[in-house]
């Protein structure tokens, strides 16, 4: 019997059950396709707005905007304002009404939100496309939570790691797919309208297979088998009857707040999100006026970086769950050697990429494709960590510290917006890579000192405690009435 915490898993049978593919990889499967869809409706104004501003390039059929570079910051800020808004709620929403239900309407909203763009900016100018964008960012802001409560119901401990990253790694793919076809997309006769109306059409499609195959827990699924629910329960703990389980109790704010382990993770993944988000957002902005790109060869060298990024998550992932399984190292070592691979090798080559010239473009497409690939390799680090600290209230964990990092993405742009006055100007940029490496040095570092892999006191019920205290007074001052009658006998 292999134990972590009050979660136990046997390693003979159910362990042989764990590494056969079952309905959890199809669970696994859909969200890796949703991320997918999510982020590419997030990514896609990175490139279309390129369009937008600067249609001859493109395709001169559709309008022309002549938005000012601050105003284009405002644009793509305006999603995180959104997005951070429901980020703490979340956690308790999925909890409540089931990780299946948020996640059908954050999918379902999204595409709509993604289909009625074209329209909204040829009506309201740059003020509605930014409420749009708000808009959806609300919805696409569950999302996160919601797989983090999903896969506290569905991945067993030992592929815990392996199941999360293969699932984020959809936001990978979405950004592939995306970056890589926009320019394709924007040239042609469709022009830059298509680029919101092909993944909003894909995003309602995902939704009609999540509606029929998705399941909150295992329990609530009608086509799993009973061995795999078996084998999932036990290993998390959840193999109770239904009227055995402990029923959900409240968020434990004031000892979630004091733990010295979670806000180290706040604080790294901040840090984390300031770098991806300043890369994400700005990589075709930096290829097309520092490197001279045009649109079809900025889109194709913007998602470079990501296939790589994608392919590595994916080759890691079997790595990850046998180190899990063996248990060569235990949890927090493991976390803490990824998370260094993954947020300081990338600090030197992001410094590096301030000091190329505007000839260099080859390195400098080659320092950017390194700084993003080994940057996923923190999703084996910080990006799991929620689950380790709580697994009870990973949702909630997840939406905290996602909305601490996302007011990152809010303000990471903004102050491209403030610092890059002249886009072409490669001295301006060399202070938003500095920026960017420091974060990501700073937040590891702390990570490395104070983190841990531990689950947290507070993630159990009360109820266990309260129950406690009351026998320890009872014996204690049962062994104060012994001393006084000892006492009392002594002196007569």
């Amino acid at each position: 019997m292999v134990t972590n915490g009050k979660y136990s898993f046997d390693s003979g049978k159910d362990k042989i059950k764990g590494k056969t593919i079952g309905y959890r990889h199809l669970q696994c499967l859909l969200i890796f396709l949703g991320f997918a869809l999510l982020f590419a409706m997030r990514v896609n104004l990175s490139v279309a707005i390129v369009a937008m501003m600067d249609n001859k390039g493109a395709n001169p059929d559709f309008p022309e905007y002549a938005w000012s570079q601050k105003t284009k910051s405002h644009i793509l800020s305006s999603f995180f304002c959104g997005y951070i808004l429901v980020q703490i709620p979340a956690g308790g929403w999925a909890r409540r009404f089931g990780g299946r239900l948020l996640l059908l309407l954050s999918v379902m909203m999204s595409s709509i939100f993604a289909l009625l763009t074209p329209l909204s900016v040829n009506l309201g100018g740059w003020a509605s496309l930014c409420t749009l964008r708000f808009c959806q960012g609300l919805f696409q802001g569950v999302t996160l939570p919601t797989v983090a409560t999903l896969m506290s119901k569905w991945a067993p401990i030992e592929e815990r790691s392996a199941m999360q990253t293969i699932c984020y790694s959809g936001a990978q793919l979405g950004i592939v797919l995306m970056l890589a076809t926009s320019g394709v997309l924007c040239s042609s006769s469709w022009g830059w309208p298509s680029t919101f109306y092909l993944p909003g059409i894909l995003g309602l499609l995902w939704a009609g297979f999540w509606f029929i195959f998705g399941a909150s827990t295992p329990r609530e699924c009608k086509h799993i088998s009973a061995d795999e629910r078996a084998m999932i329960e036990e290993s998390l703990g959840h193999d109770k009857p239904q009227d055995e389980q402990m029923p959900l109790h409240a968020v434990p704010w004031k000892k979630m707040f004091t733990s010295k382990p979670f806000l180290v993770l706040v604080v790294n993944h901040c840090t984390s999100n300031w770098c991806f988000w300043t890369l994400l957002t700005q990589i075709p902005s930096y290829i097309s006026s520092v490197l001279g790109k045009d649109i079809k060869s900025n889109a194709i060298l913007s998602s470079l970086p990501y296939v790589t990024m994608l392919a590595l998550s994916l080759l890691l992932c079997p790595l990850a769950s046998w180190l899990e399984k063996s248990q060569i190292l235990n949890a927090t070592v493991s976390r803490k050697i990824f998370n260094t691979i993954g947020q300081w090798i990338p600090v030197v080559s992001l410094i590096s990429l301030g000091y190329l010239r505007a000839d260099q473009g080859d390195l400098a497409i080659a320092l950017l494709t390194t700084t993003v690939t080994i940057s996923t390799i923190a999703h084996f680090g910080f990006s799991v960590n929620h689950l380790d600290l709580a697994p009870n209230f990973a949702g909630t964990l997840m939406g905290i510290v996602n909305c601490s990092a996302n007011v990152m993405s809010i303000i990471a742009p903004l102050v491209v917006g403030y610092v890059v006055t002249d886009t072409s100007n490669i001295y301006q940029w060399r202070i938003i890579f500095t920026i960017a490496g420091c974060m990501s040095f700073s937040g590891n570092l702390m990570f490395l000192i104070f983190g841990t892999a531990k689950v947290q006191h507070w993630n159990e019920p009360p109820r266990a405690g309260r129950e406690a205290e009351p026998l320890n007074e009872l014996i204690n001052d049962a062994k104060k009435d012994e001393e006084c009658t000892a006492e009392g006998e002594a002196r007569v």
